[in-house]
């Protein structure tokens, strides 16, 4: 268990500056707002997706904040999503921040038949942060897939 010593103001606004980031984004993405999870980024950002998070090399990686349109406007294949964020870790440093969070990401499908599947994903997301004019954005976001499970669902 990590021992725990006083934070000033600055450090407890910062990390709840960057929760409310990682939070947002999942709304966004819950939402189908993916302007909104686009303007959470740097304009220089980096994005890389690990299907498998064991892997050496990204599956997709993406340069500059424009990139990441298609890949967030890609969620519109689900009926639903619903994205739950777990534990978080935050090291910061001035303007700067890294971190890793937990994400079960639950989507629902409905095929021409009418039947429901549900895909549930393990994430985790290894993230760096920088403070532009007073706001914590994602300077890169690695998406890394511990492990899917599909199986039929119920209305």
């Amino acid at each position: 268990m990590a021992s725990h010593t006083a934070i000033t103001p600055q450090e407890a606004a910062d990390r709840l500056a960057i929760r409310e980031l990682v939070d947002t984004y999942a709304h966004c993405a819950d939402r189908r707002d993916a302007k909104g999870q686009m303007a959470l980024f740097t304009e220089d950002t980096r994005f890389l997706v690990f299907m498998d998070a064991t892997a050496a090399e990204p599956t997709q990686e993406l340069h500059g904040r424009d990139s990441l349109a298609p890949v967030f406007d890609n969620l519109n294949v689900y009926r639903a999503t619903t994205h739950f964020n777990g534990q978080s870790t935050i090291t910061l440093d001035g303007d700067r921040a890294s971190g890793e969070s937990y994400c079960l990401a639950h989507h629902v499908s409905v095929d021409e038949s009418g039947q429901r599947t549900l895909m549930i994903a393990s994430i985790r997301y290894l993230d760096e942060f920088t403070k532009l004019d007073g706001d914590w954005y994602f300077a890169e976001r690695r998406l890394m897939v511990d492990w899917t499970e599909t199986r039929p669902s119920t209305p």
